[in-house]
């Protein structure tokens, strides 16, 4: 699915939280958005996903602006996992999960063997199929956070967003899951803290005081001399001779230490 935003924008209690942020996210792209706290990357994503009210400019799901579209049509299309989402405390892990085939789901189409078979394959695309008949209320946070995204896998969408989403899992899962969102064949955009992380992504984009600042591929975009102005760290590229890849090693700035 391609996504694209014109001079995209959200005000709250006359504070500007994103300001005249344009892109165009291609089809089968995995874009990460990457920014220091309270740059706007969650509203950004909030925004781009229709779910943010009045906003300034707009938004276009493979050219349909997306206020055309009803929220079961944007569900169809669009699943969101955010930084900070909970569910009922009564349900097992496979009914949370089940509540992502909800969009496809009607009474001359209800729930059957094939969505069954959706919920197990993204149940154990996250490592949760053995805890399927567990109670949320036993889960730790990582494992939240793991449902949260089979749940949106089992939407089946064709935009995947994600909000912090290695937030609360232990590094194998950390790392499981970005190469299962890398690998979807669908179009993704994430909000990430870890920049080396980041490293993954098709292209990168960097927040800034609400705006979007830079945004192409990460060894151009995330360069030692913006990371020093954005972020305020010393940033050294290191190369990885296993697999060629560069990741960074951060220091603070001389004059914050």
């Amino acid at each position: 699915m391609r996504l694209a935003a014109r001079d995209l924008g959200w005000t709250t209690g006359g504070k500007r939280i994103v300001d005249g942020v344009s892109l165009d996210i291609e089809p089968g792209e995995t874009l990460g958005l990457v920014g220091p706290n309270g740059s706007g990357k969650s509203t950004l994503m909030r925004l781009l996903a229709g779910l943010a009210p009045r906003p300034k400019g707009s938004v276009q799901l493979d050219d349909a602006p997306i206020e055309t579209l009803t929220r079961r049509q944007v569900a169809q299309r669009i699943a969101f996992v955010e930084q900070i989402a909970d569910t009922s405390e009564a349900l097992r892990v496979r009914d949370a999960v089940e509540l992502g085939r909800t969009p496809w789901l009607s009474a001359l189409a209800p729930f059957g063997a094939q969505d069954t078979q959706i919920v197990d394959d993204a149940l154990a695309a996250v490592d949760m199929l053995a805890m399927a008949g567990n109670r949320w209320s036993t889960l730790s946070g990582g494992e939240r956070q793991r449902v949260h995204i089979a749940r949106a896998l089992a939407q089946r969408p064709r935009l995947l967003m994600l909000d912090e989403p290695t937030n609360h899992l232990d590094i194998h899962h950390q790392l499981t899951l970005l190469r299962l969102v890398c690998r979807l064949p669908v179009t993704v955009v994430m909000a990430l803290h870890d920049l080396n992380q980041a490293m993954c992504c098709d292209r990168i984009g960097v927040m800034d005081g609400g705006r979007l600042v830079a945004c192409g591929p990460p060894a151009e975009v995330l360069t030692p001399q913006r990371l020093a102005v954005i972020f305020r760290v010393q940033a050294t590229p290191l190369h990885d001779p296993v697999d060629e890849t560069t990741q960074f090693r951060f220091r603070c700035l001389e004059n914050d230490i």
